[in-house]
């Protein structure tokens, strides 16, 4: 198979390579090999990968598994008061 790069992209693989000292196929094979590594793992588990999430959308998504029980031993000021359960600082007046 031959497969034709954009010269700025080749010019930086050629780069890659030589400071690794292989050649630039030899590189090309290897991190083809890795990613193609990597897809089936993710595949083999079961991932399937998303499009780019607000932070916001991540911590939902993963308090969604929490345990109730959990969820209501937490404290209902946790976010105004978050210094005085991450670093004991003495509450905020509201």
């Amino acid at each position: 198979m031959e497969v034709h790069f954009p010269p700025e992209l080749e010019r930086k693989l050629s780069d890659l390579a030589a400071q690794r000292g292989q050649g630039t196929d030899e590189l090309v094979q290897n991190l083809v090999a890795a990613c193609v590594d990597e897809l089936a793992k993710s595949e083999v588990l079961g991932e399937q990968r998303h499009p780019l999430q607000t932070a916001a959308d991540i911590i939902l998504n993963r308090m969604r598994n929490v345990p109730p029980e959990i969820m209501s031993a937490l404290p209902k000021d946790g976010a105004s008061q978050h210094d005085h359960y991450i670093y004991g600082w003495p509450k905020k007046e509201a």
